[in-house]
């Protein structure tokens, strides 16, 4: 699992107070960085092997300016080509919301998924975590 924390700028907040339900996608992208890099070390996008297939995000409680927000991530299912990514938001001790994305290995140039083999495949199911398992 991998852990990164974010501190929330005021411009993340909305007109009721809280984080906008907006800007989490933006803080798990930036989090999926980790996994990321397992791909491509240097995060450079010309050689990108991803393509997301499915963005999903649940929220549970309301996120705050002020504090700081740690996001949670790991592997919750690794497939021939395809995996999902399951990441927290946490504040003082409560989970304010879970995104999921299905990202898929990706030759953009035959347009074509590839299999998740070898020590790519070792690497990602090193962080890899059934959802019942994580604990606050």
């Amino acid at each position: 699992m991998f852990t990164r924390r974010v501190e929330p700028a005021f411009y993340d907040t909305d007109a009721l107070g809280h984080i906008n339900n907006t800007r989490l996608p933006a803080w798990f992208e930036l989090a999926r960085n980790d996994v990321f890099r397992l791909f491509v070390p240097d995060l450079d996008p010309r050689k990108w092997p991803l393509i997301m297939a499915k963005l999903e995000v649940e929220f549970h409680a309301e996120l705050f300016y002020g504090q700081e927000v740690e996001i949670r991530t790991w592997i919750s299912r690794l497939g021939n080509s395809s995996f999902t990514v399951t990441q927290d938001a946490w504040q003082d001790q409560r989970l304010g919301a879970r995104g999921r994305v299905v990202l898929v290995h990706y030759d953009h140039a035959a347009r074509a998924s590839v299999a998740l083999t070898g020590e790519l495949r070792d690497a990602l199911a090193a962080h890899l975590v059934n959802d019942e398992e994580v604990h606050a």
